[in-house]
C-alpha cells in the first residue's frame, strides 16, 4: 500500500530520480549565479582587506552599527506590541454582525493597506512636526512607528479575519449551543484556534515590519535606524558594498532568529492540544452510548 500525504501522493521512483536532477541543477545554478556575483564583485576591488577592515574593530561597531540596530529593534518590538492587539481588533470589528460596526472598520483597514510605509511615516513626521509638542530627538521614532503601526495593523487585521473564518462554523454553533456570549466564544475558543493556523502568516508579517525600519532613514523622518547610522562608514571609508552586505547579514540573523522563535511557538501551542504523556485511550464506548445502546434494545445493564 503506497504511503501517502494530505497534499500529494508519495513520489514514485522516477519522480523522486526527477526531483534529484532538478535539485542538482538548481544548485548548480545556484552556485553559478554566485560566481558571477563573487568574481564581479572581485574585478571592482570589493573583496579588498582595505574595505572590511573597519568591522573587525570595535569601535566600528559600537559607534555606528550597534547604535542602529538598537534603534532598528526599538522601531520593530514598539511597532509589534501596538500594531498585534490593534490587528486583532480590528479583524474582529470585520467580523461584526453590526453594520455601525462593521463598515467603518473595513474603511480603515482598506485606506491604511492602500497606502505605502514611507508616505505614512512622512504624514506622520508632518504631524508630530506641527501639531504636537514632542522634541525633534524622539520625533522620527515615533513617525517611524505609527506608519508601520497603521500598515501593518491594518494588513494583520485581515490575517486575523481570514484565520478566524477558516475555523468550521461548528466551533461557533456549539459554543452558542452551551450559551457562550459572542464574546466568549471569540475569546475562549476562536482566538485561540486561530492563532495557531494563522502563525506562519504572522511571522511573516513581523519579519515585515523589521525590514521596513529601514524606510525610516529616508527621506524628512531622518530616523538613525541601522542604515543610516552605517553612513559615516561607507563615507570615511568608501565601501558601500562591504557595509551593506553586513547589514543584510544581520537582517538575515535577526529575521531567522524569529522564524525559530515562531517554530518553537508553535510546536509549543501543538503540544497543548496532544493528550497528557501517560494518558490512555477509552477501551470500548462510553458510558453513555452503553446506557443509551441497552434503553433502545431494550437490555437492562443491571
Amino acid at each position: 500500500m503506497s504511503t501517502q500525504t494530505v497534499l500529494y501522493d508519495a513520489p514514485g521512483p522516477k519522480a523522486r530520480a526527477r526531483n534529484w536532477i532538478y535539485t542538482v541543477l538548481f544548485g548548480l545554478v545556484l552556485l553559478l549565479v554566485a560566481w558571477f556575483v563573487y568574481n564581479g564583485f572581485d574585478e571592482k576591488g570589493q573583496w579588498a582587506g582595505a574595505l572590511w577592515k573597519p568591522f573587525i574593530e570595535g569601535s566600528t561597531w559600537t559607534q555606528f552599527l550597534l547604535p542602529g540596530l538598537l534603534n532598528t529593534l526599538k522601531a520593530a518590538a514598539l511597532s509589534i506590541v501596538i500594531a498585534l492587539p490593534i490587528g486583532a481588533l480590528l479583524g474582529i470589528g470585520r467580523l461584526s454582525q453590526h453594520k455601525w460596526v462593521r463598515i467603518p472598520v473595513g474603511a480603515v483597514v482598506e485606506f491604511f493597506r492602500a497606502i505605502p510605509v514611507l508616505l505614512l511615516m512622512v504624514f506622520g513626521a508632518a504631524l508630530y512636526a506641527y501639531y504636537t509638542p514632542i522634541e525633534a530627538d524622539t520625533r522620527p521614532l515615533f513617525a517611524a512607528v505609527t506608519g508601520l503601526v497603521l500598515y501593518n495593523g491594518s494588513v494583520m487585521a485581515e490575517v486575523f479575519r481570514a484565520g478566524i473564518l477558516s475555523l468550521p462554523k461548528g466551533q461557533t454553533e456549539a459554543a452558542s449551543a452551551l450559551g457562550l456570549r459572542k464574546t466568549q466564544t471569540m475569546v475562549s475558543i476562536l482566538l485561540p484556534q486561530a492563532v495557531t493556523l494563522m502563525l506562519p502568516a504572522l511571522v511573516s508579517q513581523l519579519v515585515v515590519i523589521l525590514k521596513d525600519t529601514a524606510l525610516a532613514g529616508q527621506l524628512t523622518i531622518g530616523y538613525d535606524e541601522l542604515i543610516r547610522g552605517s553612513g559615516p562608514i561607507t563615507g570615511n571609508f568608501n565601501n558601500t558594498i562591504p557595509t551593506l552586505i553586513v547589514i543584510a547579514i544581520i537582517f538575515i540573523t535577526l529575521n531567522l532568529i524569529l522564524s525559530w522563535f515562531a517554530s518553537y511557538l508553535e510546536r509549543k501551542l501543538s503540544r497543548r492540544k496532544k493528550a497528557p504523556r501517560g494518558a490512555k485511550p477509552l477501551e470500548g464506548p462510553p458510558a453513555a452510548v452503553t446506557a443509551a445502546t441497552d434503553f433502545n434494545t431494550g437490555n437492562s445493564s443491571a
